[in-house]
């Protein structure tokens, strides 16, 4: 009895020896098919054979470890491209990336054409009015003339107070049988420059009157020497009317040189 107890305390010594070196053991191992668990004899070896299927095992996983994996190849036609092999683009194709936009070319500021320095605008003519008639009134066939202002103007000339100027000089005949009279405006606007025209032909259709109304000369010679001596000019903002029995041309000659 004593040797039985011994025998299976030996047995399981071994077993705890096996299990904590990381051997594997049955639990069926060393028990009979009555139950009873087989004890080692002294001198008696409890090893057991492993069994040949284990070596064909470790046969088979050698070899498997000395085959090398086969690898897969893709698949065309459905499967995406390389990530690596893709455009910089984004997924888009090639021939769908996006091209950097061309910036339009910029033509040269165009620059307005010069007019030649011969049909450049001239400065706005000038003159004075008042040292012109001085220079008239001073030769030998000139009428004697006195300045027309106030009511005579307006009386001689309606409308023309009402015209902005920057000179009007208008002077009249002393004696009225004679055939004298200049008038000198300069306006200020251009647009001005057929009204005092208008208004210059009033004052000589009134002297020189028609068939049914005598003309305000009153006399035949002097009505003839407004019809035939009286002339109308322009030059710029600067209009002239002028009557004289003769030398009305010479006036006007005058009237445009200094505009020359």
């Amino acid at each position: 009895m004593k040797k039985r107890l011994l025998a299976l305390l030996l047995a399981l010594a071994v077993t705890a020896a096996l299990t904590a070196c990381g051997g594997k053991q049955d639990p069926t191992e060393g028990e009979m098919p009555n139950g009873n668990i087989e004890t080692a004899e002294p001198g008696q070896s409890t090893d057991t054979e492993e069994p040949e299927d284990g070596e064909d095992a470790s046969a088979a996983d050698a070899a498997d470890r000395d085959e090398p994996e086969q690898e897969e190849q893709p698949e065309t036609g459905t499967h995406p491209a390389d990530p690596a092999e893709q455009p910089e683009g984004g997924n888009l194709p090639a021939d769908t990336a996006q091209k950097p936009e061309s910036k339009p070319v910029q033509k040269p500021e165009e620059l307005p054409a010069q007019k030649p320095a011969d049909s450049q605008s001239k400065p706005a003519p000038t003159a004075d009015l008042t040292a012109f008639y001085d220079t008239l009134s001073a030769g030998e066939d000139w009428p004697a003339m006195m300045q027309a202002e106030g009511e005579v103007l307006d009386a001689f000339y309606p409308g023309l107070s009402d015209i902005s100027t920057n000179q009007c000089a208008v002077y009249t005949a002393m004696i009225s049988a004679a055939v004298g009279e200049i008038a000198l405006v300069e306006v200020r606007s251009a647009d001005d420059v057929q009204k005092v025209q208008d208004i210059f032909q009033a004052r000589v259709d009134y002297q020189v009157g028609d068939d049914e109304n005598p003309g305000g000369a009153w006399y035949p010679q002097t009505i003839e020497g407004w019809k035939n001596g009286s002339r109308i000019v322009s030059n710029g903002n600067f209009v002239m009317l002028v009557a004289l029995s003769d030398g009305a041309d010479g006036v006007v000659t005058a009237f445009n040189a200094l505009f020359a």
